[in-house]
């Protein structure tokens, strides 16, 4: 850790649309409850290699890491090592305002929405993202960038990247208009307050879609 507190900061950095890009493999992942080890994730899963879409008005999150990593896959077939490329992202604490999560599986969508009480936000700890797109309004407070991923700490997890890894970390991050795929997610808590869960044969239901 002692390259990653010494390290200067950045200061306060804000990215309109914000990629995930600065030399980080896309994607981080989906689910909603599992966890996180050595190197990047412990191998005691394998996720289903299905994306979802989350979206939210506004993400607050204090003590931000993100770094690349891999997830394990059954599907041999599309990714033959057994593992897909990642980016992730881990949240210490985080707050979100009307999220909504949805994953269609051919004319079936699932979607979840919840926190959309100003007053009663969904909240979440130990948060652990890996996705293959992210999009919205960003804002970083006190950001290092280029760091080791292997010593990253500010989300407070024992363990990140890789020795070498490209890694980036912050104290804060709020994100506008959050817009995101992924293929996992993990929390030790997760509060959905005012969760409506509805399941939709045809239409048009998923959170967001894609501008053409």
């Amino acid at each position: 850790m002692e390259d990653a507190q010494n390290a200067p900061a950045y200061g306060r950095t804000n990215w309109r649309r914000f990629a995930v890009a600065v030399g980080v493999p896309t994607v981080i992942a989906g689910g909603l409850v599992l966890a996180l080890a050595e190197g990047a994730l412990a191998a005691n899963f394998t996720v289903s290699g299905k994306q979802f879409k989350l979206s939210a008005d506004k993400l607050v999150g204090n003590g931000f890491t993100q770094y690349s990593g891999e997830l394990p896959t059954a599907d041999k077939e599309k990714y033959p090592n057994g593992k897909i490329p990642a980016a992730m992202s881990g949240i210490r604490s985080a707050d979100l305002w009307n999220l909504c999560q949805s994953v269609a599986v051919g004319p079936v969508t699932l979607r979840i929405e919840a926190g959309d009480d100003p007053n009663r936000p969904v909240h979440a700890d130990e948060l652990l993202i890996g996705m293959s797109t992210l999009g919205g309004d960003a804002t970083f407070e006190d950001i290092q960038i280029g760091l080791d991923g292997s010593t990253l700490g500010q989300d407070g997890a024992d363990s990140h990247g890789a020795p070498l890894s490209f890694g980036q970390q912050a104290e804060k991050v709020t994100i506008n208009g959050l817009r995101q795929e992924a293929y996992y997610t993990s929390a030790s808590t997760f509060t959905l307050n005012g969760m409506n869960l509805k399941l939709h044969i045809g239409g048009s239901h998923e959170c967001y879609y894609d501008e053409d």
